[in-house]
């Protein structure tokens, strides 16, 4: 299905929904790892409704930790731990959450440089030791990462190495400058970046699939339009342009 007729039969599905009758602004605050996917859709969305999003990004925990502090939007997107921590703190509405994508962690390193070995487990943990600068987020997948190392007794070996990414900064970034040899994040935060040569998924036996949803803000001042988004995300007509930023549905 070409992006015409994904954005059309999206737009079909967004024009049968009901109470919407005035255009309103939207708020949205979310971390990253959607982005390229919502990105593509939210424009087909705004088209069809007249609303308006209004979209900040941020990292996971940073994001968590404000609207755990009381910061208010319409909509949060964020990993699945980080929605159902707010929806037990009362901060979103419950039964709101609505999960719109999920990604595994990939690998890159920078455009050109020697391929590393990532078909397995073990390949990958004597890359990390031979490596000379390592890079991953404060997210999801860094998280992963660390744990990684952790559990494969590597930790003081490569502790020098680390090169951890700001919230605001790709690892894809960092990579590409050559500040790190190897970097870690989600598929869909590498595959965008130029300078960077992206080698694929982890290995099956150390992977880890986050899962990324969308909840209601308890406070959200466009609830309805702000449902009729969420909607929209998790359409199945949205799944081509989610598969395609790397991703798959949620």
């Amino acid at each position: 299905m070409t992006k015409k007729l994904v954005l059309s039969a999206l737009t079909a599905g967004v024009l049968m929904l009901a109470g919407i009758a005035n255009a309103a602004e939207i708020r949205v605050i979310g971390s990253p790892g959607f982005r390229e996917a919502y990105t593509e859709l939210v424009p087909g969305f705004e088209k069809a409704t007249e609303h308006h999003v209004v979209t900040q990004w941020g990292g996971v925990n940073e994001v968590a930790k404000r609207v755990a502090d009381g910061e208010t939007a319409d909509i949060v997107i964020l990993p699945v731990a980080q929605i159902d921590d707010l929806l037990k703190q009362g901060k979103l509405v419950f039964g709101s959450r609505t999960d719109v994508a999920k990604s595994g962690v990939g690998v890159a390193i920078r455009a050109g440089a020697p391929k590393i070995d990532i078909s397995s487990g073990d390949a990958l943990k004597k890359a990390l030791l031979a490596a000379k600068s390592i890079s991953y987020s404060t997210g999801p997948s860094g998280v992963h990462i660390a744990r990684l190392i952790q559990q494969w007794g590597i930790a003081d070996a490569v502790k020098s190495k680390i090169v951890v990414a700001p919230s605001d900064t790709p690892v894809g970034e960092v990579v590409a400058r050559g500040q790190a040899e190897i970097g870690f994040q989600q598929v869909s935060e590498l595959l965008r970046i130029k300078g960077i040569d992206y080698l694929g998924p982890l290995p099956a036996e150390v992977q880890e699939v986050t899962v990324f949803a969308a909840g209601l803000h308890k406070s959200a001042a466009a609830p309805d339009a702000a449902k009729a988004l969420m909607k929209f995300l998790s359409a199945p007509a949205a799944a081509p342009i989610i598969k395609k930023t790397g991703m798959e549905p949620g």
